[in-house]
């Protein structure tokens, strides 16, 4: 448990704007990880070791992509419990995201709506933060990182694959994992990936350059495919036959949702951008147990989406879900609910 109790921490927080506030704590971990100021919010790792893709998880629960945009704050995230990190989304030339303000908080449903549409400093800057990173060096099981990539909002959907060749042939030496981000709604006409014939060439593509840099470096990196909730079942099973037959290692399900019923009426409801939080819990649930059924069941899949309590990490696993993230949980929650998730799907998992 850290020494500084997340509680005394959120009212000043939420007395800021969102976006502000992220700012604030992503530079504050930045600059205190790895001195003893860290000790203030470290948290014990829940050992809970397990085997999904060829990977060696130190437990099943991990940050999911969007919060830490720019690798900065690696060993700090990793020193709040969690089994593995993901960082990103990266694209291959710096961009300014969408205008501002483009965060917003719906406290009433714990809940949060982001259009920042991939703002982050590059693939260049992202990779040396990377390397700055010294998570590798501590002893014991180490912490496991998984890089995300996608497209610059200029570069013509036509032509996205080239962005994520770019941007696999340049994490590829430092990630464990590297998670192809298809399903965010903020950047224009990239959800269109996830249709057939546009997966189906975008994985071919990705599949066959893996195979050159696994040549070229001598190691396989697992690629996960990051999909949304908003998705039927028919879409479900295309993607899921697509993912087999470009041999991809494990999906992410899900991103946040376009759908608003949960949060009707609520202020800032109705802005543009994902919905997350604990609306999507269950349009998760449901996109995990349609993958489930589809791809058998040692296929791997991360859960995301909704995730508050250490009962509700469970629901993940009980849908069908090899591993879980957490984001907008850890918004709200702050790091208690890592090592609570951790704790309910180390216990649940001994029970099967």
């Amino acid at each position: 448990m850290s020494l500084l109790p997340y509680a005394l921490a959120r009212p000043f927080l939420f007395g800021m704007d969102a976006e502000k506030a992220h700012e604030l704590t992503l530079h504050a971990l930045a600059r205190t990880q790895g001195t003893l100021l860290q000790h203030a919010w470290a948290c014990r790792r829940v050992s809970d070791p397990v085997q999904v893709a060829g990977l060696s998880f130190p437990n099943r629960i991990g940050l999911a992509a969007g919060l830490d945009k720019n690798a900065r704050c690696i060993d700090a995230l990793g020193a709040l419990g969690f089994g593995f990190v993901e960082v990103g989304t990266v694209t291959p030339k710096g961009q300014p995201g969408n205008p501002k303000p483009r965060m917003f908080r719906l406290p009433q449903s714990n809940a949060l709506i982001n259009r920042l549409g991939f703002n982050n400093d590059g693939l260049d800057a992202f990779i040396a933060n990377v390397k700055r990173a010294r998570f590798r060096q501590a002893g014991g099981q180490p912490l496991l990182l998984g890089l995300n990539i996608g497209k610059n909002a200029a570069t013509p959907i036509e032509q996205a694959t080239s962005d994520y060749l770019t941007c696999l042939d340049g994490v590829y030496p430092h990630a464990d994992y590297v998670t192809v981000n298809i399903s965010s709604p903020n950047t224009k006409n990239l959800r269109a990936l996830q249709s057939d014939e546009a997966l189906d060439q975008l994985l071919s593509a990705l599949a066959a350059r893996r195979a050159e840099l696994q040549a070229q470096q001598n190691r396989r990196v697992p690629l996960f495919v990051k999909i949304a909730p908003d998705l039927d079942e028919a879409q479900i099973e295309v993607i899921a036959a697509t993912l087999l037959r470009h041999g991809m290692d494990g999906v992410i399900a899900t991103n946040t949702t376009l759908s608003r019923d949960a949060v009707k009426g609520q202020p800032h409801a109705e802005e543009a951008g994902g919905l997350s939080g604990a609306p999507v819990l269950e349009a998760s649930n449901r996109v995990i147990r349609r993958l489930r059924a589809t791809l058998g069941r040692d296929y791997p899949i991360i859960g995301v989406g909704g995730v508050m309590s250490g009962a509700d990490a469970v629901s993940k696993l009980e849908a069908g879900a090899s591993l879980v993230q957490i984001y907008t949980g850890l918004i709200y929650r702050g790091p208690e609910l890592v090592g609570e998730a951790a704790q309910a799907l180390k216990a649940h998992a001994a029970k099967r």
